[in-house]
């Protein structure tokens, strides 16, 4: 079987590579740099063939696509900048990579007959309410371009193609990029106190579990959406916060503030971001581990790292 992985400067396609690489899957890396441009940390995903490849270029997608002549696609590739997205200016760039380069690469998926894997997220819904969100629950409201963008990508994907898996997370921290776990490890270096907002729920997602659930998926044909993150129930901001420092030994007084309170944000945040996941055990596929121990052994490697 060979692979093709878009956004692997990022932190999921980082770990997508290696995983795949691991279980001796031939894999072929992307992105808009000219060369590999994520941690240089000695996994394979550094040395490993490698394409640069603007998803916004119709017809490269298609050159490269069908050169390239792989037994399924990976898309990992996105704008994620969710406050960015916001600005005028980037609007239609956000558009074109989240939702036209999407359907470019389905374009293609289609005419090789191909598996594709589309990652997306529980901004595609209002965020309203309570109740988990079902996998396959189509009442979109996204409250942002982000969200509108990446549903746009989810709709091409279903649209044009038999043979594919979107598959939303939320929350994602990994080694390879920015998140939310180093901000706040970043923050606890220069404040002893920080406010935390406490009233969007969800559940963190670790990259090398989810890759490790994707790679499972790409291999089989029950095809769908899902959605995938870390076990261990849902929770806030402020929660996982508070177990950041906790494990991490921060001595950083966490304040639990609501979003209004809190501010500061351009893109209006779904409150809601509880992904119901019971369609993985149901066809076969073995859920992340807990969240918490997802941190401890993420706090773990990036320790050693450093």
């Amino acid at each position: 079987m060979k692979v093709f992985v878009t956004g692997v400067g990022g932190q999921l396609g980082h770990d997508v590579v290696n995983e795949l690489t691991a279980r001796g899957i031939a894999a072929v890396g992307s992105d808009i740099a000219p060369q590999y441009s994520g941690i240089q940390d000695g996994s394979p995903v550094c040395s490993l063939p490698y394409v640069q490849l603007d998803i916004t270029d119709r017809a490269a997608v298609q050159e490269i696509l069908t050169a390239e002549n792989p037994d399924a696609v990976i898309h990992c590739a996105a704008w994620t900048a969710v406050d960015a997205a916001e600005d005028e200016a980037n609007q239609k760039k956000v558009h074109q990579i989240n939702g036209l380069g999407t359907r470019y690469i389905a374009e293609v998926c289609k005419a090789l007959s191909c598996r594709m894997m589309y990652i997306s997220t529980d901004y595609v819904f209002d965020g309203q309410g309570n109740i988990p969100w079902q996998p396959d629950c189509k009442a979109y409201a996204p409250l942002n371009v982000y969200g509108q963008s990446k549903l746009e990508g989810e709709l091409a994907v279903s649209e044009l193609l038999d043979k594919y898996f979107v598959v939303r997370i939320a929350w994602v921290f990994g080694e390879n990029g920015n998140n939310f776990v180093k901000t706040m490890l970043r923050l606890s270096e220069t404040h002893d106190t920080l406010r935390v907002v406490c009233d969007q729920i969800g559940t963190p997602t670790y990259t090398p579990d989810l890759s490790r659930l994707l790679v499972d998926m790409i291999q089989s044909e029950k095809y769908g959406y899902y959605h995938a993150t870390n076990e261990g129930g849902y929770i806030s901001w402020y929660d996982f916060a508070v177990e950041i420092f906790r494990q991490a030994g921060r001595p950083v007084h966490v304040i639990p503030v609501s979003t209004m309170e809190y501010g500061l944000s351009k893109a209006a945040r779904p409150f809601n971001s509880r992904l119901d996941k019971s369609k993985l055990p149901e066809n076969g596929f073995a859920p992340l581990p807990d969240w918490k121990d997802a941190l401890k052994r993420y706090l773990h490697t990036i320790n050693a790292i450093s």
